[in-house]
């Protein structure tokens, strides 16, 4: 058989990584529409994240009052090693490859948009390591401390199970959080599963894009896939796949949420302008050392983590056959993901079709209203309790009021670090900020250990912590879009 008569599943029989991201997109993609959405009519931005223009659908509020941004529905995040140290046919190699994509299915998000970001493990092969000249001459570092470097590796947050945190467990998901160390991420968006399809099984060997014969990616021995998480983000897409799963909660998930948790958090003012997460900041941040015509200007930290849900805790299910209890309610769930008190009362009955709206706004209450939620001030009957959201703004936020990060986060449903096997409910959480230290703070503020301790607030009344297990994380550096292919590697 001529590399041009693969099949799709010829090509990716072998390459089990590449064969599970199709299976979920297949799994996924009958439940999901296709949204109409214009061509962008202007070329990519130097930051490759910054998508905004290419979706070519205004922010809608969908009767809320509130504007929310949905991003193309399906995203798949593959992770992969390096065999050996790129050379610059390598590179050339991989301009060609990101290049075909683009000219195949043009930028944006009814056909193709592609990231490439690079772990430590990338930087520790160039000449010298990550302390050589070459990467220390290149690689941006703190504005607070010229000595560090934008990029570190991901740590367990305060509330993972880890032996970091021996006082950290959870009530069903003990799972250890495990830190990642892969070359590359690719992360791969569009609304249309079969273009997403066509481009895995490209990347397989297929030899095939679109129905036209293209030669498929020359890895030579290069790279070898390590993982792939499907995400998928439209209107009451997981109740639906809830429903066809006959999940024991399906019936209380709400209708319209993109989100397994009942709560859109895709509002226009929830996350910054890409320019502020950059290496190059904007006037309202600008945290590290680089500046306009670096190597690295319009690149950014992207952390990827990977997280089981416990959606029968978020419902105080006890077993998947008992019914919601207490604390299940809308009225404490809302609490637990916005602020303390309640910013919605919700419906009559407080458990069906979640029990009140999806659609709620991301109001910023500053740094320190979590620390007075935390101290019983302004909450119903001077309960202590703290907000996901509220302890969130803690550090996420310039001094404008400005988010310094763009959140890219969305439902799963995998069977990825299961114990035991079995698909369940997923968040895959990807975000794109300044440095690697900011998003550790950020951690470490939105868990507020602190102020729960100080304030003696019960683990209970802590946000989202306790439902929510990471099982995966790593930080990655994604480079500008002009300089995405092996970056630095032109330089050797």
């Amino acid at each position: 058989m001529s590399p041009s008569q693969l099949t799709r599943r010829d090509a990716l029989k072998h390459a089990g990584v590449l064969a599970a991201a199709v299976a979920a997109l297949e799994a996924a993609g009958p439940l999901a529409l296709v949204p109409q959405r214009a061509a962008a009519a202007t070329s990519p931005s130097d930051i490759q994240f910054d998508i905004a223009k290419f979706l070519a659908v205004p922010p809608q509020t969908y009767g809320s009052g509130v504007e929310f941004q949905m991003p193309p529905v399906h995203t798949v995040f593959l992770t992969a090693a390096l065999e050996r140290t790129p050379t610059k046919a390598d590179q050339a190699e991989m301009d060609r490859v990101l290049g075909v994509l683009e000219q195949y299915y043009p930028w944006g998000a009814a056909n193709l948009v592609t990231f490439v970001a690079y772990g430590l493990p990338y930087f520790s092969r160039l000449p010298g390591g990550v302390n050589g000249k070459l990467v220390a001459s290149h690689m941006p570092r703190l504005v607070s401390d010229t000595s560090t470097y934008v990029l570190e590796e991901a740590v367990p947050g305060p509330t993972d199970v880890s032996p970091a945190n021996p006082e950290i467990h959870k009530l069903r998901y003990n799972v250890d959080v495990v830190i990642e160390h892969n070359d590359l991420l690719f992360t791969l968006r569009g609304d249309n599963p079969e273009f997403l399809t066509q481009v895995l099984a490209w990347f397989g060997g297929s030899n095939k894009l679109r129905g036209q014969t293209v030669t498929s990616p020359a890895w030579n021995g290069l790279l070898s896939f390590t993982s792939s998480r499907h995400m998928f983000v439209q209107m009451g897409l997981p109740k639906s796949i809830a429903q066809k799963h006959s999940m024991p909660f399906a019936d209380f998930i709400q209708h319209q949420s993109p989100m397994w948790m009942g709560f859109a958090d895709q509002q226009v003012n929830g996350s910054g302008p890409a320019p502020i997460c950059t290496f190059a900041g904007n006037s309202s941040a600008h945290l590290t050392s680089a500046v306009k015509g670096d190597y690295f200007d319009n690149g950014a930290i992207q952390h990827l983590s990977h997280l089981i849900l416990d959606m029968l805790q978020f419902f105080a299910m006890k077993t998947p056959t008992s019914a919601p209890g207490e604390d299940g309610k809308f009225i404490q769930r809302v609490q637990y993901a916005f602020h303390a008190p309640d910013i919605a009362a919700g419906n009559k009955n407080q458990y069906a079709d979640g029990g009140g709206p999806s659609l709620l706004p991301n109001q910023n209450r500053g740094p320190h209203y979590a620390a007075k939620t935390a101290a019983g001030i302004g909450t119903n009957n001077g309960e202590q309790r703290m907000g996901h959201l509220s302890c969130l703004q803690r550090s996420s936020r310039a001094a404008d009021g400005t988010p310094i990060h763009l959140r890219m986060d969305g439902p799963g449903f995998d069977a990825m670090d299961v114990p035991g096997g079995g698909k369940l409910p997923k968040l895959q959480f990807t975000i794109f900020v300044p440095s690697a230290q900011f998003f550790k703070t950020l951690r470490v503020k939105q868990a507020s250990l602190d102020l729960q301790n100080e304030f003696g607030v019960s683990p209970r009344a802590n946000g989202l912590e306790r439902f929510i297990t990471a099982t995966r994380r790593q930080n990655f550096l994604i480079p500008p879009r002009r300089n995405r292919a092996f970056p630095l590697v032109e330089l050797t």
